[in-house]
């Protein structure tokens, strides 16, 4: 037989290709598939058979390639172009109901509220990019604002499709949602880890992350990993349906197999039943959950409820009890934190509670203590508060012992011997030693070198420790005057690992304002905080100087965290510590008049970027528009100034025009730019 031609090869890979991806997409996502395994064997084989013999003919998005690549050095960091942010936590029915009152009294909306109805489930948040329909990029969410790079894993999961179903979907989009290992994946992945005499997962959340996070691809591609889409993130050059649930039927019908527990409610009494009733299920269902994700439907109240700094307003995870177990309190012992504050913790005997071995919790503070009146040797209820933080909640005195002790606070620090004193309005009590004491010091500098602080990749808590305890460093700003030689004569260092710590430590110098500001860890400044002070002063001079009604004019500062604020600045080891920072070459990119004496023309005004646009990104415009003194919002309402709308605006764009909200377009931002430019280089 004649070879085929080129031509006549390509057509029938094409034509597998297609058929196999039906296959798939009849399989998982509807589960109705119509053809039996053998057949697809047989089809995918085949495929496989023309790729080996034409290897130049393996495309990324072909069935074939989810076997897994060569591993990789390490996963590369990459921002998010939309944060992935975090779910506000219910725990009870009323904290549901007043949720709800929440948004119906900032919506201004009388009647009921429609719900879309999901499971949370235990696994690891994922963002997948899609640009003309192929699978060309997978972060996971990481801090939110940056994810690790792990593409080449996700790409071995079946149910994730490397092209997309039909011919209707956006030019890019975003897909979020969550990789999750099914309970008889996960029974089936230990089974074999013990018949090999191997390490074994304490549960599938853990074993579904371990899996994300080989570096060989390879190891990914034989775990029995799924993916449930929950959302979308950026789209771009096709509008969306106005409904969430419908956004969801979207995805189904571009490939992604949806939740099979979705469900809408009318109200939130509905809600309240359907949580009640997946509690109940929780057991029975293939996959860890550990509670419901209930969001506002309607895609433009939701745009009108917006965010807080780290949450939507719109949706909120209404988590199930956690789980408890019996156990002992054996002793208790005194932590000091990098701001002083002596926390009691509770040294357990170990029990397994919420799928891990529990042997810490925490007690809080004095007041918790009296709350709960626990001794050592108490017999204790541990739980697991949210499936995170292990906490005692109660005590079972009727087996309190005869020799039960109380718990008697330390007079002083348990790290330097200085006074320990009850702060005046707070339960906690504080070490008074400052920078003489060593748990301090190593608080504030792994703070200070944290990823969302100056983010020194490669020092840890551990390395931190060591150089304090032999005196290497006893301030920040130590840090940049270490040597190779300091280094790698610690233990497990060496001369490679030393030169990576300084490589690091030199790349952090170039910093932002926001950052340094937080990374200095000023009582009470968090993120948010340092960010809004960067905006409002910035200069770190100006702000050093603001006296304490003037910080008061920053968004989201009261005067308890403007009272940390200015005793900081006054303190004049703080400030010798910030100038030898900079000294040492620590660096950002400052305004050259701060904030308040600058020309805001844009003050008072609320701006929305919606679609895309082409000289600049939507965080570079908004960057822009900020310097002009203007409030950049995600959502539209009744008191946004003007919208800024590129191709591809969608629901913001038509609420706008709804409301009447003036909109720009790119060229009209632009001129709008440069005539305030032009205005403040005059006024100079």
């Amino acid at each position: 037989m004649a070879p085929k031609s080129s031509d006549s090869v390509i057509a029938d890979i094409n034509w597998l290709r297609d058929e196999i991806n039906r296959f798939n997409y009849q399989y998982y996502v509807l589960d109705d598939p119509s053809v039996p395994d053998a057949e697809y064997d047989r089809l995918f084989n085949q495929l496989k058979a023309i790729e080996s013999e034409q290897p130049s003919l393996i495309t990324p998005d072909s069935p074939t390639q989810r076997v897994g690549a060569m591993p990789l050095a390490a996963f590369k960091t990459v921002a998010h172009e939309k944060p992935m942010l975090s779910l506000d936590n219910a725990f009870a029915d009323d904290d549901l109901i007043a949720f709800d009152k929440r948004l119906k009294d900032r919506l201004e909306h009388a009647g009921d509220i429609e719900y879309a109805c999901e499971p949370k489930l235990d696994g690891i948040a994922i963002s997948l990019l899609y640009e003309d329909g192929l699978l060309v990029r997978a972060l996971t969410r990481g801090d939110g604002l940056n994810g690790e790079d792990i593409t080449a894993n996700v790409r071995t999961i079946k149910t994730v499709p490397l092209k997309l179903y039909g011919d209707d979907y956006p030019q890019r989009l975003e897909v979020r949602g969550e990789i999750f290992m099914p309970k008889a994946g996960f029974a089936a992945l230990n089974d074999a880890a013990r018949a090999a005499d191997e390490k074994i997962f304490v549960n599938p959340r853990n074993a579904a992350a371990g899996s994300l996070r080989q570096l060989d691809s390879r190891i990914t591609a034989k775990r029995p990993l799924q993916l449930c889409a929950y959302s979308v993130g950026i789209h771009e050059g096709q509008a969306l349906p106005a409904k969430h649930t419908d956004i969801l039927l979207s995805l189904k019908r571009w490939g992604f197999a949806p939740n099979d527990q979705l469900q809408v409610a009318s109200s939130i009494a509905q809600c309240i039943a359907y949580h009640q009733r997946l509690g109940d299920a929780r057991d029975s269902l293939d996959y860890d959950i550990d509670g419901v994700v209930f969001k506002v439907n309607n895609i433009n109240q939701q745009e009108e409820l917006g965010f807080v700094s780290r949450a939507p307003r719109w949706a909120i995870a209404y988590k199930f009890p956690a789980q408890e177990e019996l156990t002992t309190l054996e002793a208790v012992e005194f932590q000091v934190g990098r701001t002083g504050s002596i926390t009691p913790v509770a040294r357990l005997a170990p029990v397994f509670v919420g799928g891990v071995t529990v042997s810490n919790a925490t007690l809080h503070n004095r007041d918790e203590i009296a709350r709960l009146d626990v001794r050592v040797g108490d017999t204790v209820i541990v739980r697991r508060a949210g499936d995170v933080i292990p906490q005692i909640v109660a005590v079972v005195k009727d087996r309190r012992p005869v020799d039960a002790a109380e718990i008697i606070f330390p007079a002083q620090c348990p790290a330097c011997g200085s006074p320990a004193t009850e702060v005046p309005g707070e339960a906690a009590i504080r070490c008074e030693g400052g920078l003489i004491c060593p748990a301090q010091r190593k608080e504030a500098i792994c703070h200070f070198v944290s990823r969302k602080a100056l983010d020194v990749d490669g020092l840890g808590d551990k390395l931190v420790e060591q150089l304090v305890d032999k005196s290497l460093i006893t301030t920040v700003a130590d840090l940049f005057t270490l040597t190779r030689e300091q280094l790698a004569e610690l233990p497990r260092m060496g001369e490679k690992s030393a030169d990576n710590v300084l490589a690091a430590l030199n790349a952090s110098k170039q910093t932002s304002l926001a950052r340094f500001i937080y990374a200095l860890g000023i009582r009470e400044v968090g993120e948010a905080t340092a960010r809004n002070l960067a905006g409002h002063f910035g200069q770190l001079d100006a702000l050093a100087q603001a006296d304490e009604e003037v910080l008061q004019q920053v968004d989201d500062v009261g005067p308890v965290v403007a009272h940390f604020i200015r005793d900081f600045f006054i303190a004049q080891e703080n400030i010798d510590i910030v100038n030898r920072l900079r000294e040492l070459g620590v660096h950002w990119p400052e305004q050259e008049i701060s904030a308040s004496d600058k020309p805001q023309p844009l003050a008072e005004q609320t701006v929305v970027i919606t679609g895309t646009l082409e000289s600049m990104s939507r965080d570079q415009a908004g960057e822009k528009l900020r310097a002009l003194g203007a409030k950049v919002a995600g959502s539209v309402s009744k008191k946004t100034s003007f919208i800024v709308a590129g191709p591809g605006a969608g629901s913001k764009l038509t609420k706008a025009e709804a409301l009447g909200v003036k909109v720009l377009n790119e060229a009209d931002m632009q001129a709008l730019l440069a005539e305030h430019a032009a205005t403040n280089n005059n006024s100079d």
